[in-house]
Parts: C-alpha cells; sequence; structure tokens
C-alpha cells in the first residue's frame, strides 16, 4: 500500500508540474541563451524532484572533467598570444592560493577564454575553472577574481558538477562513455538557488581563508547588478553598441539563472559579521591593464576619443612597453588633432616595434601638421636607428620633403616603384607617394599615383578610398561616386561616407549629401574637428565640409522656427 501511495504521489507531482510549467510560458526569442534558459530552469526542476544517484567516485569525475575540458579545448580557436598566456597564469597564479582550503583535495586546473562577451565563469567536474575576458574585463581588483574562482570552485567541491553531469546520463540515457561530448553549456548555465548561495558562502570563506578581502564579492554582486541595468537601458546606437548586445544577453541569461544580486550581497554581509571576517585592502588586479588596452580600443572604434586615451594611458603606466595600447594612444591623440603628443606616441610604438606595418607613415603624418619642422624632425629620428631600416622611411621622407617643397626624392622613389611593378612594396610605395602629392597640392600627379596603384592591387580598400579623395579633388566626381558606390556597398566606414557625402555636395545633390554627413560625423566625431580636417585633407574637403555643417544648421533653425 505505501508503495502505491509513493507512486500516486510521485503521479500527482508530476501532473501539477505540467501545469504549472504551462501556466508560467515565457516568450523567449531566438538566441544562444535560449539554450542557457532551458537549462537552468531544467536543473531547478530538477532540484525538486525525488531523484537520487550513487555519487561517482572521484577518479571517475575527474577523468570526465579531463575528456570534457580536452573536447571544450579542441572545439573553440586557441589563442596562444603571449597577452593570453599571462592572463592564463595569472589566473592560475591566484586559483592557486584557494586550492589548499578546499574540501577536496582535486587537480584543480584554472583557464582563460579570451572571449569580451563572455560575461560568466563556470566550471567542469574534477577541478577545470574557466574565466570569461568579459567577466574579468568588469574587475579591479585579485580579490574579486578569487571570489568568483572560490564560487567556480564549490561547485565541484560540492558536487554540483558531478551532480549535473549523472542527471543528464539519467535524463537522456547517455552511456558514461559518451559523456564526454555533453555540450559545454550545460556547465555554464547556473544552478538551482541553493547550491548558487552554497557556491557563493563556501567559495567566499575560502577567498578570506586564502586572506582576500570578502569586499571583492560584494564589489562583483554590486557591478553585476549596475551593468545589467545599463545594458537593459540602452539602445545601440553604433556597430559596436549592437555587438555589445551580445554581453547584454550573456548578462540576461546569468542573471535568469543565478539569485538576485541583493540576495547574494546581503548573504555575505551577514557572513562577515557572524563569522568577525577581518577588513582587509583589496589588491590591485595586476592583469587589468590588458582589459583596459581592450575597452581603450572599443572605445576609440566609438567616437570617444578622450575615454580611449584615459584608458590606454593608464594602462601604459603599469605596463609601459605595449604596442596595442601605444597603437590606440597614437590614434586616439591623432583623432582629437593632437599631433605633437601622437608623434610622441608612434615613436615609442616604433621604438618597441621598427617594422610596425604602417605606423611609420601615421607617424610622418602626425608630424606634417607642422610642415616647418616635420622633414628635420623626421631625419633627427631615423639617424637614431641602428641596422637595416624599414623601406617604408624612404617614402615617409621624402613625403615631408615634398611639403617643405624639395620633390627630388619623391621622384626618385617613384621611378623606382614604377621599375619594379612584380615587387609586393611598389603599390603601396605608389599610394604612399599618391597621398604626399595630394597633401602637397599637386593633384594631377597624385591621381596618376593612386590610379596606378590601384590598378596593381584593386583589392586593398585604403588604395581605393585615398583614390576617391583625390578623384573628387581632381573634379572626378562620377568616378569617385562610381568607385565608391560599386566597391563598398554593404558597410558603412566613415571616411568612405564622408567621401560621398563631399562629392555629392560639389556635385550639387545637397539632400544626399547631408544624410551620409550626418552618418559619417556620427560615426567618426572628428569631422567635426577643422584643426584634424586641415591636416589630413586638402582645402577643397574642409570648405565642403564647412558648408555642409552650415547647411545643416540652417536648416535645423529653418524647421525649429516652422513648429
Amino acid at each position: 500500500m505505501k508503495h502505491w501511495l509513493a507512486f500516486s504521489g510521485i503521479v500527482l507531482f508530476g501532473i501539477a508540474a505540467v501545469i504549472m510549467g504551462e501556466r508560467r510560458k515565457v516568450d523567449i526569442a531566438a538566441s544562444p541563451s535560449a539554450l542557457l534558459y532551458l537549462i537552468a530552469d531544467t536543473e531547478q526542476e530538477l532540484t525538486r524532484m525525488p531523484v537520487s544517484f550513487t555519487r561517482m567516485s572521484d577518479e571517475d569525475e575527474i577523468r570526465i572533467g579531463n575528456e570534457l575540458a580536452r573536447y571544450y579545448a579542441s572545439s573553440r580557436e586557441s589563442k596562444e598570444d603571449p597577452e593570453t598566456i599571462e592572463v592564463e597564469n595569472y589566473l592560475s597564479q591566484v586559483g592557486s592560493h584557494l586550492t589548499p582550503y578546499a574540501h577536496r583535495k582535486l587537480p584543480y586546473q584554472f583557464h582563460y577564454i579570451p572571449d569580451k562577451y563572455l560575461i560568466n565563469a563556470f566550471a567542469l567536474p574534477g577541478g577545470h575553472v574557466y574565466v570569461g575576458a568579459g567577466l574579468l574585463a568588469l574587475m579591479d581588483s585579485e580579490d574579486e577574481l578569487a571570489a568568483v574562482v572560490g564560487h567556480e570552485m564549490e561547485h565541484i567541491d560540492h558536487y554540483h558538477c558531478a551532480e549535473r553531469v549523472q542527471r543528464e546520463q539519467a535524463l537522456h540515457k547517455i552511456p558514461f562513455g559518451a559523456l564526454v561530448a555533453l555540450p559545454i553549456e550545460v556547465f555554464e548555465a547556473g544552478y538551482s538557488k541553493d547550491q548558487e548561495l552554497e557556491a557563493d558562502r563556501e567559495g567566499e570563506r575560502l577567498a578570506v581563508q586564502a586572506g582576500y578581502s570578502a569586499n571583492g564579492a560584494i564589489r562583483m554582486f554590486e557591478t553585476f547588478a549596475r551593468l545589467y541595468e545599463e545594458y537593459r537601458a540602452r539602445r545601440a546606437r553604433t556597430p559596436q553598441e549592437e555587438l555589445s548586445d551580445v554581453a547584454r544577453q550573456t548578462l540576461e541569461g546569468y542573471f535568469r539563472s543565478h539569485p538576485s544580486p541583493a540576495e547574494r550581497i546581503e548573504q555575505v554581509q551577514k557572513m562577515i559579521a557572524s563569522e568577525s571576517w577581518p577588513v582587509r585592502p583589496e589588491r590591485d588586479l595586476l592583469i587589468a591593464y590588458v582589459f583596459w588596452t581592450a575597452q581603450a580600443r572599443t572605445d576609440f572604434e566609438s567616437g570617444k576619443y578622450s575615454r580611449a586615451q584615459q584608458l590606454a594611458t593608464r594602462s601604459l603606466q603599469v605596463k609601459p612597453k605595449q604596442e596595442k595600447a601605444l597603437e590606440v594612444l597614437a590614434k586616439a591623440q591623432f583623432a582629437q588633432a593632437d599631433f605633437a603628443a601622437a608623434a610622441n606616441s608612434y615613436r615609442r610604438l616604433l621604438e618597441l616595434n621598427p617594422s610596425k606595418e604602417d605606423a611609420t607613415r601615421e607617424y610622418a603624418l602626425a608630424l606634417a601638421a607642422d610642415r616647418r619642422s616635420a622633414a628635420a624632425e623626421f631625419q633627427r629620428w631615423m639617424d637614431t636607428l641602428r641596422g637595416d631600416k624599414p623601406q617604408d622611411l624612404r617614402v615617409s621622407a621624402a613625403g615631408l620633403d615634398l611639403l617643405a617643397g624639395d620633390a627630388t626624392a619623391a621622384r626618385s622613389a617613384i621611378a623606382l616603384a614604377k621599375a619594379s611593378p612584380g615587387e609586393d612594396w611598389a603599390p603601396k610605395w605608389l599610394a604612399d607617394l599618391a597621398w604626399w602629392y595630394y597633401l602637397a597640392g599637386d593633384y594631377p600627379v597624385a591621381l596618376e599615383l593612386a590610379t596606378d596603384a590601384v590598378q596593381q592591387r584593386p583589392s586593398v580598400n585604403r588604395f581605393v578610398t585615398e583614390q576617391v579623395w583625390i578623384q573628387i579633388e581632381n573634379r572626378r566626381l562620377a568616378d569617385a561616386l562610381e568607385n565608391l558606390n560599386t566597391r563598398y556597398t554593404s558597410t558603412i566606414v566613415p571616411d568612405r561616407t564622408m567621401a560621398r557625402a563631399v562629392a555629392l555636395w560639389q556635385a550639387r545633390q545637397q539632400d544626399t549629401a547631408l544624410s551620409d554627413f550626418q552618418i559619417a560625423i556620427e560615426r567618426q566625431p572628428q569631422w567635426e574637428n577643422p584643426l584634424w580636417i586641415k591636416a589630413v585633407y586638402s582645402p577643397l574637403v574642409a570648405q565642403s565640409i564647412h558648408e555642409m555643417q552650415a547647411e545643416r544648421e540652417r536648416r535645423k533653425v529653418q524647421v525649429a522656427g516652422s513648429r
């Protein structure tokens, strides 16, 4: 009789679960996070079901975890650059501070996933802990990282990961040997509320025992709450912000499968009080500079030049010899028309890597803002170089001489490039010299050289774009527009969009010109800086942009007056 009562109870429970499931259906837009939602909801429902397993041995758990880790590593693109290695080594170092305090003595391993949209961390059975770049980028202290790592270790330590494997095996009748093919999303999703809070408690206890501040966990949860509200309120306006929707979806999945930040903060605060944890200062996150540089690049691409400069400068203060940070800093300074500072940053970049692609040209263009001293300054820098000098130096030096009124070196470089049509460097020399002639105001020669370069390398977008600007200056407006309309149809690039605006303006197609003009300045704000335009483009371009700005303002006033 008791067996029948138990069976009836389970049946009734199942029927009730189905009814409740139908009543609480939620519409979810098609996205990668939908799978995470399903796994998280399933996990939370399963914890209420009378299901039990014989706990697998540590040996089996370690073996499955190792196989899953190998399978995961083989399925994703591996980046073994020095930066990734440095971050992973640091992550392992922090993890090694916590492992002595774990209850289970497992072979813990710590992995870094260089995906800026992965605002998450997860664990695999047997000891593998993964932290995404998107999550690390939110931190500024090692104590925050210790809290996250400790949390994931406790999912392993308290058998949450192992139990999830066993549930998947039971639910889907998976043979033990085939468990290694479980999708990694099974482990990225959150666990039940009780398990998440348990991982918070025990993980933070690990961190405190290892000498970290409990405030790291509190600040991490506060950051989660603030960021999620910011992402919900933001409306994507640029391609870069549209890409951040991937991060927003990750956060949505995270919050759906985890307790609220307020509840998690309250639990840590109670533990601090009840266990009399000491007040400790937080430690700097020693690899934070990697993420400051990455954010600086994102800010630059979004037109936030001042913020990009600040972040790149901050990163370089921690680690001065960074090519990526110096390049972003130089570009941000140049975009703000701080040409002297940009020249200095490019020079520092070239000291680290004399063969850095296009850095010599960009350095020379930054110097060219002051034509009186540019050639001499460039020559003084060239004299400091030892060993073989990059070929590009010759073209840049010739270009600066050309701006100073001496075309001798430029003519010699042209003759050499035209006599070497089969060489890879020849079309680049012709394109670079074409731009120097453009800046010097010799537009016919510039057009001849640009046309030669494009004929030899029609797939190089920079060559074509610069040819378009030179065609505009030579009043070849139809040719310029044909180039723009046939070669660039799928992607909006600010300099090409502005080139089309200027060509249309010169062709007296004002309405279309102003539409392109507005798009270009929204995506590349330096187009509103007359100092930058004057240094980089011709007087005709500067005058056209000035006229379009004036016409745009006139129309705004006219519309406002008619309301």
